[in-house]
């Protein structure tokens, strides 16, 4: 060994030394931050990583009577039932249209929401509508869907009497009766219901553009949809990119509560997502292995769509999460 690989050696432990070294001064100077996020680390320990232990209900026949190593093991017995079950395979179907749906709603309508929002020039009108957009995500989905339902009621609803006063039906349609409008109902609930609370984090990422980029482009004649188009959305492209990046994982995750709440049996083909069908199986047929086995299912394509969103901003050069 030469005297060269001596020393790159010697620098290659010295700066691990001294990595180590400003770790630890690191984590000494954010004491109180790591103090503070104990209790909220060990919540997480607790209630989502140790309860995964019961995944091996999946590749069981559980019975609730024996201890969870005393089962009978059955492999992938549940999972080649799944993928052979035509009801599942709807249930698939109806989980990824309605999560797509309520995803382009929500990011354009959030997106649109912050924009127009950050254009409003009197600062109490601004809080006002603020305050009045944000009211709704406080508000239980029990809540919503009454509301939902007194809308597109046949008698009193406001949708149907306005359809008819401006003459585009002739008689009231029973909106919840028809498969083919339940993911439009259930994308508009869920945008009427999240749309205020979503554009937070774009009007915050808005304020952090600086004021000089748009009094340039005043002094360059620039009108406000050009400076919308040129400067704001540009300046929130990163942020647009890490919250689609983190919402590609509730794809499989289109909710329950809107779609247990307003689905009945004449909608069931399409209302039924992959929340449903566990509880369905898990507690009203007490079969938990093959409800386990649909949310690992759910769990493990919701992580590989999360690392190929990733990987696809980070080739395309923007913002991503790791």
């Amino acid at each position: 060994m030469d005297a060269i690989d001596i020393t790159r050696k010697n620098i290659k432990r010295t700066g691990q030394l001294t990595n180590k070294g400003n770790i630890w001064e690191r984590m000494l100077n954010q004491k109180e931050l790591i103090l503070m996020s104990i209790p909220f680390v060990a919540y997480a320990l607790v209630f989502y990583y140790l309860p995964l232990a019961g995944w091996v209900m999946a590749f069981q026949n559980f019975k609730p009577a024996k201890g969870l190593l005393d089962q009978k093991w059955v492999g992938f017995k549940h999972f080649i039932f799944l993928f052979s079950d035509k009801t599942f395979l709807t249930v698939i179907r109806n989980t990824l249209a309605m999560s797509i749906i309520n995803l382009a709603l929500g990011f354009a309508f959030s997106i649109g929401f912050a924009l127009l929002l950050n254009e409003v020039r009197q600062l109490k009108i601004k809080k006002l509508i603020q305050t009045v957009s944000y009211l709704p995500h406080f508000l239980s989905w029990i809540i919503v869907t009454g509301i939902v339902l007194d809308a597109l009621s046949t008698e009193t609803g406001i949708i149907n009497q306005l359809l008819m006063y401006f003459n585009i039906i002739q008689s009231p349609i029973n909106f919840l009766a028809d498969p083919k409008y339940f993911w439009g109902i259930v994308g508009f609930s869920n945008v009427w219901k999240g749309t205020g609370w979503g554009s937070i984090i774009y009007l915050a990422a808005i304020t952090a553009i600086s004021p000089d980029l748009y009094e340039a482009a005043s002094i360059d004649g620039a009108n406000r949809l050009q400076k919308i188009w040129h400067i704001t959305l540009p300046g929130i492209k990163p942020t647009i990119f890490i919250l689609l990046i983190i919402n590609m994982g509730n794809v499989l995750n289109a909710g329950f509560e809107v779609q247990y709440l307003l689905g009945n049996g004449l909608v069931q083909r399409v209302s039924q997502t992959i929340d449903i069908f566990v509880l369905k199986y898990g507690i009203g047929l007490t079969n938990y292995s093959l409800a386990t086995a649909a949310g690992i299912f759910r769990s493990v394509i919701s992580i590989i769509l999360i690392v190929i969103a990733n990987y696809a901003a980070k080739a395309a050069g923007e913002e991503r999460l790791f």
